[in-house]
């Protein structure tokens, strides 16, 4: 964990990330990527390959691999997806005990995730976590999705809080901590290694943890 930055705040709200930050799904992701991959008579990625191409949405990231049959591989991507992805669905460790306590405490919570909204609720109404979190925005549902500021904007529009340092955004890639700067919020990093300039560039957390459940014991204290 990197130190608490002296000027660090009480949120009133947390936005988080959903794959990889508070459930388990690259596997699925990969699996479903491979078999579209393979559909196209395209060579396979390793599991590596898939963390690091695939963290823009689709409407951002497809173009680039399929070309101008990215919509139609889309949909050959979900038709795999769709196949096993809530029945293979992971929570991370704590992370609805964490939503609970945030919950209780008054903070508002919300989701800005590059999955496709309408499966992101459906993931997420499927662990029942719909009835702690407020406004669930993903892929499609705002104008652009992560990196822009604009799913930030509409989770939290729902809520009267306006982005700004008392808005933590926490995700584990630097797609979410670019989102979180652009949109003016504080970006926390979840995520076993310490961020690296090659990595994050301009877009460095303003707080790193390995630790998912210090988010919680942090808030208490502030």
């Amino acid at each position: 964990m990197t130190p608490v930055p002296e000027n660090i705040i009480k949120p009133r709200a947390i936005i988080f990330d959903w794959d990889n930050t508070l459930v388990d799904s690259w596997v699925v992701i990969h699996d479903a990527l491979n078999a579209t991959l393979g559909d196209y008579g395209m060579e396979k990625w390793s599991l590596e390959e898939t963390k690091s191409r695939v963290a823009h949405s689709m409407r951002d990231s497809f173009p680039d691999i399929f070309g101008d049959e990215w919509e139609r591989a889309g949909e050959v991507f979900y038709g795999h997806f769709e196949k096993t992805h809530l029945e293979r669905l992971s929570p991370l460790p704590q992370a609805e005990n964490i939503l609970g306590e945030l919950s209780k405490m008054g903070i508002y919570t919300g989701i800005v995730s590059n999955k496709t909204g309408r499966l992101l609720r459906l993931e997420v109404n499927h662990l029942g976590w719909d009835k702690m979190l407020g406004t669930i925005i993903g892929s499609g549902d705002a104008k652009r999705d992560k990196p822009a500021k604009d799913p930030v904007e509409m989770a939290l529009s729902g809520s009267s809080i306006p982005p700004g340092p008392d808005v933590w955004f926490v995700g584990d890639a630097p797609i979410d901590m670019e989102c979180a700067i652009n949109a003016g919020c504080l970006a926390v990093l979840v995520h076993e290694k310490p961020p690296n300039d090659a990595e994050f560039g301009p877009f460095m957390p303003h707080w790193h943890t390995a630790q998912l459940s210090e988010l919680s014991n942090l808030a208490k204290t502030l």
